[in-house]
Parts: C-alpha cells; sequence; structure tokens
C-alpha cells in the first residue's frame, strides 16, 4: 500500500522561491521573475468511490488504512514536515552559488577653474566607470574573482593627452584558507548536518505517523467494538421479549400473579434503553471513523452507512520477550532519531573546532591592463604666456585600442600575500565547544533513557496481550456457565420451581459475560496493535510504504 500525500499546490511557493536554472537560461527568468503561487489548492478525498457497494461503504482494514493514509490530514500535515528540511539542504548548497555583478555609472562634473592648471576656465568632466565581476566559494574553502573593469572619461580640459579616455582592466584574484575553513570536510560541514537533519526528521515523521495509523486503527476497532455492543444488547432484548411473552401468557392462565409481571417488563425496558444506548454510541464511533479516512468532505457518500468486514476473533502467537525488545531496538523511530542526534553533535563539535582556529589565508591576484581613445599631441602646454595649447596632431582610437593592449598582458600587476587573524582569546569560541560537548552528552543521555524506555513499553506491551489472552480465555468460560445457567433457570421456571426475578438475574448475567467476551476480544486485538506500535512493526505489518 502506498503512501502519497494528496496536498496540491502547497509547495508551489518554495518551488518559485529554489532558483535552480543558471543565468542565462530561459528557465532561470521563468524562476526567477514568473508570479508567485500564493494560493493553495486541496484535493477532494479519493478512491472513496472504489468501496461503495450497492447504498453502503464496504471496508476491511487493509482498504480502511489504504483510505486513511491517501486521505487522512493530520498524516498529509505530517508529511510536509520534511519539506523545510529538504530545503536546508538546498540552502546548505548556497554557500557555493556563483555570483555575479554588474554596476555601471555616469557622472558629469562642471566646475570652476581654480588653477591654470585646470586647462580651462570651466572644467567640464564626464565619467562613465564600468565593472563587471564573477565570484564563487569552492568547497575547498578558496574563494575567486574574476573582474573586468571599463572607463569612459571626457574632458574639456586643454591638458588632456586623451579625449575621450578609455581603460581597461581584468583583474583575477583568489583567497585560500590555510588553518581555518580549509579543505572540504570543514566547509561540507553545513551541508552534512543539513542531511544528517532530513535523516532525522524522516525518522521523527515515521513515529508520527506510528501514532496516527494507531489512533486510525483504533477508530475502526472502536467501530467494531460498538458494533458488538449493539448485537449483544440487542440479544439481551430479545431473550427479555421472549420471557415477557411467556410471563404473559402464564398470567393470562392464572399462573403467574399480576404482580409478578412488572419484572419482565422493567427488564425488557432496561433491555430497550441499553439497544438504545448502544446504537447512539455506535454512531458517534462511525462519525468519528469517517473523519479518519476524510469521507465527511464528500457531501455524497458522508451518508451512506459504514459497513467493516474485519472479525473480532483473533489468535495470539507466541511471543518471546526478548526477542520483541531486539525487534523494537532495531526499529522504533525515535531511538534511530535520538542517535542521528549524535551524528549531528559530531558534526557541531567539528565546527566548533574549526572556530577555535587562527586564520591564515593566502591571497593573490593578477592584473592586465590597457589604455586607449584619441590621442592629441599639444604643444606649448605649459607656456609662459598662458596661451592655450597647441593640438599638432591627432591620433583616433577607441575601445578596441584598450582590449587589444590588454590582452597583450603588457602592463601586469602581481601581488601575494598572507593574512592572519590570530585569536588571543576567543571565549565565543570556547562557549561554542563546550556546548557541542554538553549536547552531545545530554544526547547520549537521551539515547540510552530511549532504550531504557522502549524495553519497558515491550515489557507492559507482552504483558497486555498475555493478560489479554488469558482474561479472554476465562471471559468466555464464564459466558459458557453463564447460558448454561440461564437454561437451567429457565427450565426450573417452566416448572414452577423458581420466581421470575432469578431468571432475570440470569439473564443479566449471561449479557454481562457476552459484553466481557467482547471487551476482551477488542482489548486483544488493540494490545496486539499496541505491541507492533512499540515494536515499530505496525507500517511494515500493514504493508504501508512511506515515500
Amino acid at each position: 500500500m502506498l503512501f502519497r500525500t494528496f496536498i496540491t499546490g502547497i509547495l508551489l511557493a518554495a518551488g518559485a522561491l529554489a532558483q535552480l536554472s543558471s543565468f542565462p537560461k530561459p528557465s532561470y527568468f521563468r524562476e526567477t521573475f514568473s508570479k508567485t503561487q500564493t494560493k493553495v489548492e486541496l484535493k477532494d478525498p479519493v478512491r472513496l468511490q472504489d468501496f461503495v457497494a450497492g447504498d453502503k461503504v464496504e471496508l476491511s482494514l487493509k482498504n480502511y488504512l489504504a483510505l486513511v493514509m491517501s486521505n487522512n490530514t493530520d498524516i498529509q500535515i505530517q508529511m510536509l514536515t520534511v519539506e523545510m528540511p529538504k530545503n536546508a539542504i538546498l540552502r546548505a548548497f548556497g554557500a557555493w552559488d556563483p555570483l555575479g555583478r554588474a554596476t555601471f555609472t555616469d557622472t558629469k562634473t562642471t566646475s570652476p577653474s581654480t588653477s591654470a592648471l585646470d586647462g580651462a576656465a570651466t572644467v567640464v568632466s564626464l565619467s562613465q566607470p564600468a565593472q563587471f565581476s564573477f565570484g564563487q566559494t569552492m568547497p575547498t574553502g578558496t574563494t575567486y574573482t574574476v573582474g573586468f573593469n571599463g572607463s569612459k572619461n571626457t574632458t574639456n580640459s586643454g591638458f588632456s593627452s586623451f579625449n575621450p579616455a578609455l581603460a581597461s582592466n581584468l583583474s583575477l584574484s583568489f583567497t585560500q584558507p590555510l588553518i581555518k575553513n580549509r579543505g572540504t570536510f570543514v566547509n561540507r560541514l553545513p551541508l552534512m548536518t543539513a542531511r544528517s537533519r532530513l535523516q532525522q526528521s524522516a525518522y521523527n515523521l515515521t513515529n508520527q505517523l506510528l501514532g496516527l495509523v494507531n489512533a486510525a486503527e483504533n477508530a475502526y476497532w472502536d467501530v467494531i467494538s460498538a458494533r458488538e455492543n449493539l448485537k449483544v444488547a440487542e440479544g439481551g432484548r430479545d431473550v427479555a421479549a421472549e420471557f415477557l411473552k411467556l410471563s404473559e401468557k402464564q398470567l393470562e392462565l392464572g399462573a403467574l400473579s399480576p404482580l409478578d409481571i412488572y419484572n419482565p417488563q422493567q427488564q425488557l425496558a432496561t433491555a430497550e434503553l441499553s439497544v438504545s444506548q448502544a446504537k447512539f454510541a455506535l454512531a458517534q464511533k462511525e462519525d468519528a471513523l469517517r473523519k479518519q479516512i476524510s469521507i465527511d468532505l464528500d457531501t455524497k457518500l458522508r451518508g451512506l452507512p459504514i459497513v467493516l468486514t474485519e472479525t473480532v476473533d483473533v489468535a495470539a502467537p507466541p511471543i518471546d520477550i526478548e526477542q520483541e525488545v531486539n525487534k523494537a531496538l532495531a526499529s522504533r523511530p525515535d531511538l534511530k532519531a535520538a542517535a542521528q542526534a549524535l551524528d549531528i553533535d559530531d558534526l557541531g563539535i567539528q565546527a566548533a573546532k574549526n572556530g577555535l582556529l587562527p586564520n591564515l589565508s593566502l591571497t593573490g591576484s593578477y592584473q592586465t591592463q590597457g589604455r586607449g581613445g584619441v590621442f592629441y599631441q599639444r604643444t606649448n602646454v605649459f607656456s609662459n604666456t598662458g596661451a592655450p595649447s597647441t593640438v599638432v596632431t591627432s591620433i583616433p582610437g577607441g575601445l578596441s585600442d584598450a582590449l587589444s593592449q590588454m590582452f597583450q598582458f603588457g602592463y601586469p600587476v602581481y601581488s601575494f600575500g598572507l593574512n592572519l587573524t590570530l585569536p588571543i582569546k576567543s571565549r565565543s569560541a570556547a562557549a561554542d565547544m563546550a556546548d557541542a560537548l554538553v549536547a552531545k552528552k545530554r544526547d547520549a543521555l537521551t539515547v540510552r533513557t530511549t532504550q531504557q524506555a522502549v524495553r519497558l513499553d515491550i515489557l507492559n506491551a507482552v504483558s497486555n496481550v498475555q493478560g489479554s489472552v488469558e482474561q479472554l480465555k476465562l471471559a468466555k468460560l464464564a459466558l459458557d456457565f453463564a447460558v448454561k445457567n440461564l437454561e437451567a433457570e429457565n427450565k426450573k421456571y417452566e416448572l414452577g420451581t423458581e420466581i421470575n426475578q432469578n431468571v432475570i438475574l440470569a439473564q443479566n448475567v449471561k449479557v454481562q459475560a457476552e459484553s466481557n467476551v467482547v471487551v476482551n476480544q477488542i482489548g486483544l486485538r488493540r494490545n496486539l496493535l499496541n505491541l507492533l506500535t512499540k515494536t515499530g512493526e505496525l507500517l511494515d505489518d500493514r504493508g504501508i510504504v512511506v515515500q
């Protein structure tokens, strides 16, 4: 039986924000600029029509649980609890996402001349720089940036040799941590932690599902129990009605005093009351069952009667306590979640240890540059007379000159360096390490106490099963004696050697014995269900696969 969640639209917003495509693919723009879908659409309950037979809904336990897993709202809510841990993994990968930057500014400046060296009475200049860069942090901790800078400057100064002056610059820089944040392992700690938390969330989800499936199956047995109690009450009413008929016939023949007719009449009235109470109890349990499979949301089907096909009879298999304990220790999801916390703690200790280290990094950069533009060769630039300079010749040029010169690598700039940040005393990092160690010790103790709780749960569950088996055996024995006793009282009453009060008392004892058998049969069912839940085998035993 496959477990599927039928909520659609819940993750549309998260999907829109999860930008998985790279620039400049068309899908990148669709994911980035598309309208975020905030409307949540819930699908109607599914597969309900498959189990409609005539004018009723017939459900075996297997089919009922299939509908529970498909339609139960509480289960669908629990399934969403693993989505945020999944998103945390995507967020952890974000540390290595490449980043592109681009800037362009256009600045025009007009200022009065303050010196003959300004080259004009009123200096007007136009600056248009543009910068483009691409950077990324690698899993090893290495950070690199590739950048291109280009600029265009125009001025009316008579001293400018290039006007407009074009400049280009291509640079590559990197930073490599040598101690702190060095290596793939330490830089992948957030990702490994996110994955470990996802696994822990999956264990917690399974643990929640165990409880929800247990509650859903108990709702099924609640209806079965109410149905059997109604049968017992109806049987008691029928016996009381037959005894009243016999008493009325004896009254007509004069064999019974008129004062003795009230006892059988009262017995029948009491039996009718029990039947009425049992009917309303059954209706309440059926309403709770409808909620479990969400048939209450279907206006066409929620009014149909529900027929459950399972019987109350069950045989308990032999139980080995230590074997059941070992099953629980190997299968219980809450114990697995507690153990998973230790893995998270180990990763936290590694991160705290990294925080204690000094930060030593190697830096390096390389640049190449070029210049271009219209070149003006001038004379009399610094004449004593103050006359403006004279342009001797003009050599055309443009951006291609600057780029060509840049890629000829004739004007390189190199740099290498070491940066050291040495914590003389780091109380914060020391406290983080201490917290990480305390957290691991706490979680180790949590694992131990969970193991103890698991063992105690199994011991109690096995005791309950064994007790139910013994009590059911005794209840059936008591019912057999109650039936025989009622038959004996009826015969003695027919022979005139017994009063009707004793017959009525025997009827009540029989009804109570039948009720005790039903209670113990359902109790055995519930205790077997509880044992499967405590060992963590319930989902597998019921054929439920979490996907």
